[in-house]
């Protein structure tokens, strides 16, 4: 678990990456609620910020990568499968940390008026691995960090938006709503939407399930770029 432990030391050594996990997501906690969706608005854009959150988290894979690093891992007794999980469960244990403040203070401001927020956090954590396979298979794409990243911040803001996480999606044509189905966001805000409404855990089958397919889906693609 090296690699593990030095994904945090590592991440954590910067000030600004403490504040950026910090201060936005719990700032969104205390957003009103929305006039189409009957829980605060945080609660539902915090997905956008989990998009981000895993990019900025799996940018030390592309790091790694044109830095070479990865060369001289590849040297070490080192597989690249053993770097590439122990690096996804350190993302994945930061996340899961912040998802679950992030819900224990929407409890403690919001109180009763913050629907099944057991149910928001399972959603959270499935989104999760949404994001950083997300993440790596687009990292993967790219040999250069900054043409990677100049990119990645309207693609996100293309799929929230397409996705419905911003507003409802039977706004936009049908078309586009069809087209909705094959994001993964879509599926965030189908969960939330649920949720809100009152659903139980087994009326998230779908949503979640689909959302751990899109996992699935993206590691596989990331993961196929090696050491090279």
């Amino acid at each position: 678990m090296t690699i593990f432990n030095f994904v945090f030391k590592r991440y954590f050594r910067s000030r600004s990456n403490i504040l950026f996990l910090l201060i936005l997501p719990i700032a969104s906690v205390f957003l009103p609620v929305a006039e189409w969706l009957p829980i605060p608005l945080g609660f539902q854009y915090y997905g956008i910020l989990q998009l981000f959150i895993a990019t900025r988290l799996a940018s030390i894979i592309m790091e790694d990568r044109t830095n070479k690093i990865l060369l001289r891992i590849g040297v070490a007794p080192v597989t690249h499968f053993q770097y590439l999980w122990q690096n996804l469960l350190a993302y994945s244990t930061i996340m899961i940390i912040v998802n679950l403040v992030v819900v224990l203070v929407g409890v403690f401001v919001h109180g009763e008026g913050l629907i099944s927020p057991i149910l928001l956090f399972i959603i959270y954590a499935f989104f999760t691995m949404t994001a950083l396979g997300f993440s790596l298979a687009w990292y993967s794409l790219f040999r250069n960090k900054e043409a990677a990243i100049s990119i990645l911040a309207g693609v996100i803001m293309l799929m929230t938006l397409l996705g419905g996480i911003m507003f409802p999606i039977q706004i936009m044509p049908i078309f586009f709503q069809r087209l909705a189905m094959l994001l993964p966001t879509y599926w965030f805000a189908e969960g939330m939407i649920l949720v809100a409404f009152g659903a139980t855990i087994v009326d998230l089958a779908l949503p979640l399930g689909m959302m751990l397919m899109f996992s699935i889906a993206f590691l596989l693609l990331g993961s196929r770029r090696r050491i090279g």
